[in-house]
């Protein structure tokens, strides 16, 4: 049973590699999303990840 069909990469064309780190701006701008949509858990998980 062979197949022929042909598939593209899931990630041909995208930017793949290392991404900029996130500016501080960015991770308070988080942060207040997080904390005004009271996703609690969200939130520690970000604390914990930075």
């Amino acid at each position: 049973m062979e197949s022929t069909q042909h598939r593209e990469p899931w990630n041909k064309g995208k930017l793949v590699g290392q991404k900029p780190p996130l500016k501080p701006k960015d991770v308070w701008a988080i942060r207040f999303q997080l904390q005004s949509a009271h996703q609690v858990r969200d939130l520690a998980m970000f604390n914990l990840a930075i």
